[in-house]
């Protein structure tokens, strides 16, 4: 497999532009599944304080031949620890858990606009990066609305914005909102989950055409518009599969036929979901 190229970020940070998702696994498996994941390859892991598994994701990190520097941990802050300190107490609580000294990526999990705490939050993210106890800061499901607030209100954009992407839901006004802004976006469900879309006939048909899988036709879709896909998989051969996406290219045309799809949220939508 060829390396997975960097992504710079707009602190001046960079990650790997694909990463290893761990929603919905349990401690055990993402340990299990983390531990792997970096043998072939991963640097970039995803967790959060709501999936309950970042025992599992630090255990899997102290344990690793992979030095510490070249992995970035990312975790995500639970809607209930909204607000200035609350954020502060549950991001202890959360490096606690990885047993890590610091964080690669902390972000806000869901804006919750009728609790109205997002920007407060995005106060103790910043205070956290200036502390050096987190090296990048983001955030997740945000709109943008959500997140031009956050830059008139503290002059600070996030570094990333991790959302709902695959190509029934491709995020083309937000995508370039991001663009315009430096933001990189995250893809979380970004094979579809459930919707039957690696089972697709046009999907493999591409697949068949670059002798790789309908996955990794997918995971190559993100990547050329720029995206950083989060797969998860508790099989081990799919996920070295899925890493495996470097080293071939989908035509204009072929991306066209993987997004020429009608448009499906799996997921909560960010105007309305409250997750606490």
């Amino acid at each position: 497999m060829l390396p997975v190229p960097l992504r710079t970020l707009n602190d001046g940070g960079v990650i790997p532009a694909l990463g290893l998702g761990t929603a919905p696994l349990d401690d055990t498996r993402t340990e299990e599944a983390v531990a792997h994941g970096l043998r072939v390859g991963y640097r970039l892991i995803d967790t959060g304080a709501v999936y309950g598994n970042e025992g599992g994701v630090g255990r899997a990190v102290a344990a690793a031949e992979v030095p510490r520097e070249e992995i970035r941990v990312l975790t995500k802050l639970p809607g209930r620890h909204h607000g200035y300190d609350a954020t502060l107490a549950a991001f202890e609580e959360s490096r606690g858990r990885l047993g890590l000294e610091y964080v690669d990526l902390y972000l806000i999990h869901w804006p919750l606009p009728r609790l109205d705490k997002y920007v407060d939050s995005w106060k103790a993210l910043i205070r956290l990066r200036e502390e050096g106890l987190v090296r990048s800061i983001g955030v997740s499901n945000f709109t943008a609305e959500h997140l031009d607030r956050l830059e008139k209100e503290t002059g600070v954009l996030p570094a990333v914005n991790q959302i709902e992407m695959h190509p029934q839901l491709p995020q083309e006004e937000l995508r370039a909102v991001h663009a315009e802004k430096g933001i990189v976006t995250l893809s979380y469900s970004p094979l579809g989950r459930g919707t039957g879309l690696v089972q697709d006939p046009a999907v493999a048909a591409v697949a068949a055409a670059h002798r790789v899988t309908p996955a990794q036709v997918i995971l190559r879709w993100h990547l050329q518009l720029d995206a950083v896909p989060l797969p998860r998989s508790g099989d081990p051969t799919r996920r070295r599969d899925n890493l495996d996406v470097f080293g071939f290219e989908l035509s204009a045309a072929e991306l066209a036929r993987v997004g020429d799809r009608a448009r499906i949220r799996i997921g909560y939508d960010p105007e309305s979901h409250e997750e606490f």
